[in-house]
């Protein structure tokens, strides 16, 4: 990834976190320039069509983490 000449290093942590929020909501307006591809495409109509025919809503987060932070998993 290539250094941005933009320089940041003057911006508090405030400025800097509004300015990584302005960032990604100016890329969230932009989403017809970022296509998906055929496989991509393909993928979530498949991952749909498995949540239609399973219709298992799958566990809470907070008790997915818990399960990922267990000691030796």
């Amino acid at each position: 990834m290539s250094k941005t000449s933009f320089d940041f290093s003057h911006l508090n942590v405030d400025e800097r976190v509004q300015l990584a929020e302005d960032l990604w909501d100016s890329l969230a307006d932009m989403q017809e320039g970022f296509p998906l591809t055929a496989a991509q495409a393909e993928e979530l109509d498949r991952r749909r069509e498995a949540y239609r025919q399973d219709r298992d809503p799958g566990i809470p987060w907070m008790e997915a983490l818990r399960e990922i932070e267990k000691p030796g998993a």
